[in-house]
């Protein structure tokens, strides 16, 4: 397959867009990662970020469904051991 000059001069500047925008994704991801580091040496529950995280990305509605289907399981196997006897 052949490119013409503008197509190739094309192809090149996306290409080291990406390699650009991968070099800022990789500087990103370090910088989270201290964050996270951060917190842990403050105290915080790392796990429980990243979770709190996870499930602000989602929208509201969405959260709120998942909640409540896994409150329903947690109450039906007593998961926090409250319940006398499952329902």
């Amino acid at each position: 397959m052949t490119i013409g000059n503008n197509a190739e001069r094309e192809l090149q500047s996306l290409i080291e867009r990406v390699e650009r925008l991968e070099e800022e994704k990789a500087k990103i991801a370090e910088d989270i990662k201290q964050v996270y580091a951060e917190a842990k040496i403050t105290g915080f529950d790392t796990k429980a970020m990243k979770r709190v995280v996870a499930e602000r990305k989602l929208d509201i509605e969405k959260r709120k469904e998942r909640r409540a289907i896994f409150d329903l399981y947690a109450e039906k196997v007593n998961l926090y051991g409250d319940a006398e006897g499952l329902v």
